[in-house]
């Protein structure tokens, strides 16, 4: 059996959902439910005995040590984590906190557990940290993409704590020889992501009639990764790599925001047309930028192809495609996780931003 935290999130409840479809080896789910945690996510493993689902805190020690041994767990597969740069800038300390210190003791736990293992289970233990592109900073136009090799030059809260994390796991192999593993991946998209972040942000208020947001000239660009892309990759790494080691995930899609924003626009175009025969792009509004937005961000996958045969299936043309017609299928999810935490969110982080 597996352990994986976070996993009612939009990262974490694609892999569940991936793990048991293409593994069927029984999963552990740890989410402590915050607003981006759904279980609605997982209604479809609803009595499926392969999934056992736990409200809990990744901070809480006790709790994981009473998972890890009740279940007796192969592997770890961390996921929780506050994730969001807008949400980082208003409150820091919840980054600090989850990033932080709550993999600490997630850390700690599992190495109790972990050193108390007989051989060869022992051996065969892994903890897999899923991280991000963020750590590594900014690049230039013309700077090549980030390799494993580049160094961690965070710009935001929610970054430094990922890359604080990052190191925490680092040591953790290093200095107790814990079988560590961690993936730092690009812009993921797809299915359940929670509609804060620019993909589904976009569709959603498309059809609602809003404005679409762009900060700045939209010129930011990102590297963006399809979520199911992603959870094979993670297979991947689980299976086969190298302890110690940190693999880059990427989707080898660089394209500036503006570019998403106006694709996202003819696929609804396409499928939902406007009453009035209007583009949705007629909604996009170019608002005052994020303090310290990060102007490019590029990951080198070669890594992963070279060691473990691993390249994403898909291409951002068939991802986007795929995940718009996911937004318009599932209207009754966009509207039950549209809670009034959510609307008093977008509305603190857009109503302090300038139309430009």
């Amino acid at each position: 059996m597996i352990l994986v935290t976070g996993g009612a999130g939009f990262i974490g409840t694609n892999f569940v959902l991936d793990w048991v479809a293409a593994v069927g080896e029984p999963v552990v789910n740890l989410d402590k439910l915050t607003y981006a945690g759904n279980i609605e996510n997982l209604a479809s493993l609803q009595g499926d005995a392969r999934h056992v689902f736990v409200q809990g805190d990744i901070g809480d020690t006790a709790l994981v040590a009473r998972l890890l041994a009740q279940y007796q767990v192969r592997a770890v597969v961390n996921f929780a984590a506050e994730s969001h740069v807008d949400r980082s800038i208003h409150g820091p300390a919840a980054f600090i906190e989850t990033n932080v210190v709550g993999t600490f003791g997630l850390l700690e736990a599992v190495r109790q557990y972990w050193g108390q293992l007989p051989e060869p289970e022992k051996a065969a233990f892994r903890f897999l940290h899923v991280s991000t592109d963020e750590v590594y900073g900014s690049l230039r136009a013309s700077d090549p993409a980030f390799t494993e090799e580049n160094k961690y030059e965070p710009n935001s809260p929610y970054s430094a704590s990922k890359a604080a994390s990052d190191h925490l796991v680092r040591a953790y192999h290093h200095t107790y020889g814990l079988p560590v593993l961690t993936t730092n991946c690009s812009n993921n998209y797809g299915p359940f992501h929670f509609p804060e972040k620019l993909i589904p942000l976009m569709i959603v208020n498309a059809l609602a009639g809003k404005s679409l947001p762009v900060y700045g000239d939209g010129q930011q660009v990102r590297d963006w990764l399809y979520v199911r892309d992603h959870c094979s990759a993670i297979r991947a790494v689980l299976e086969a790599g190298r302890l110690g080691e940190t693999y880059n995930v990427g989707g080898w899609n660089e394209k500036p925001n503006l570019e998403i924003v106006h694709t996202v626009c003819a696929l609804l175009d396409e499928r939902r047309p406007r009453a009035d025969g209007q583009s949705y792009a007629t909604q996009i509004a170019y608002v005052t930028d994020r303090p310290g937005h990060d102007r490019r961000y590029a990951i080198d996958a070669r890594k992963i192809e070279r060691e473990l045969g691993w390249k994403p299936a898909e291409t951002f043309d068939t991802g986007i495609r795929k995940t718009v017609d996911w937004y318009l299928e599932n209207p009754e999810w966009v509207a039950r996780v549209q809670s009034g935490a959510y609307r008093e969110w977008v509305s603190t982080n857009y109503s302090e931003r300038t139309t430009a």
